[in-house]
């Protein structure tokens, strides 16, 4: 049998000269600057359509942001990432609502902390962070208008739920309207950046926890001192030779310290997961998740009757958290998470008859759930 003939070889592709690679991105920047300046100007023209609304706050619609980044990562075909992607066409909706007036959002400050990472993260540049000094007054200056929505943390996947924010929720007539998930990464700071140096370590309560495990293996006879934020932590470090902080890596190059060591973490997943506080709950998504704050009648079974109408829906609930209710010895409330809104007709019905068997049941907030 003769041999097979092989197929002739194609002939290289010509080689793309640099300027003439160079040139074609040059005409794409010029198109993508032109379609961002049209969207802008479209933009407007929504605002217009909605009124004569005065504030950013009466434009912003989570929901519909929401829907718009679902679709980028549905049609993202590479070579960027889905994150990358979600990241511009966030900054580019932050700038596009900035043209009316910047957003005012509330976070546990000061600059360099973990939350206000998140707010960047959720609302982008184009937004007024203010930082504040604590839990309380993220929540009143949201409640009195001084800020369109506030940001706390609320859990943490190494070291669980960040009780003194949840807390909050007992008393407030604000809404949960968005959730953002921080993929969080530790690093260790001094002034020297020598290990050797270091007599004791500032941190968030948090952040000691979430690095217990590499402390006691580095720094078994080094103090921990436990401060109210890891910018606080920075910034005291900064002033001691012999003191050094846990922080994220923005912290670090705010207060201008060295880095000895990091990510310092003991959970490579290390994720924490922050609220958006608002003043209303928002229309559905699509993909969206309700939280629900129950007070318990003290009796047998109390909590089987309270979820039983969830699990007769097929309602899947993906978390479920009690703390003292501060109304009475051994007395309690329920934070739950469900999927869904609230204005989907077997979530409401299950709220409903839930309502029939506890002493109170209320919707904390419905707001898309965070983008992967």
């Amino acid at each position: 049998m003769p041999p097979k003939k092989q197929p002739a070889a194609k002939p290289p592709a010509p080689r793309m000269d640099l300027a003439e690679a160079r040139a074609r991105i040059d005409g794409i920047d010029r198109q993508i600057q032109a379609l961002i300046a049209e969207r802008a100007r479209w933009a407007q023209q929504v605002g217009k359509a909605k009124g004569p609304l005065r504030r950013a706050v009466d434009y912003y619609r989570p929901e519909r942001e929401a829907q718009v980044l679902r679709g980028v990562i549905d049609r993202n075909q590479g070579p960027l990432s889905d994150t990358e992607m979600v990241r511009l066409f966030r900054e580019i909706m932050s700038a596009c609502l900035a043209q009316q007036e910047p957003l005012k959002i509330g976070y546990l400050g000061p600059e360099g902390t973990f939350s206000q990472q998140a707010v960047l993260k959720h609302f982008g540049h184009s937004a007024k962070g203010l930082p504040l000094s604590g839990f309380d007054e993220v929540f009143q200056e949201v409640e009195a208008g001084h800020a369109d929505f506030g940001v706390v943390p609320v859990e943490n996947s190494s070291e669980g739920t960040v009780h003194s924010a949840l807390d909050h929720f007992l008393h407030t007539p604000l809404k949960i309207c968005g959730e953002i998930e921080l993929r969080v990464h530790q690093y260790l700071f001094s002034r020297s950046g020598r290990i050797e140096d270091i007599e004791r370590v500032y941190s968030h309560p948090q952040s000691l926890g979430q690095c217990k495990g590499w402390l006691r293996a580095h720094l078994p006879d080094a103090e921990r001192i436990a401060v109210g934020s890891n910018a606080e932590a920075a910034r005291r470090a900064r002033n001691q030779e012999e003191a050094a902080a846990i922080a994220g890596e923005h912290a670090g190059h705010v207060y201008g310290l060295r880095t000895v060591a990091g990510p310092i973490e003991d959970r490579p997943d290390n994720t924490t997961r922050f609220l958006v506080l608002g003043r209303e709950i928002f229309p559905p998504s699509g993909h969206d998740k309700t939280s629900l704050l129950i007070a318990t009648r003290d009796r047998p079974g109390v909590l089987f009757d309270l979820l039983r109408p969830l699990a007769e829906r097929g309602l899947s609930m993906t978390r479920i958290e009690s703390r003292p209710a501060r109304t009475g010895k051994w007395e309690y409330v329920f934070f739950v998470d469900v999927e869904g809104h609230i204005e989907d007709p077997r979530l409401a019905e299950a709220v409903a008859e839930a309502r029939r068997a506890a002493a109170e049941v209320r919707v904390l907030g419905s707001y898309p759930v965070a983008l992967p």
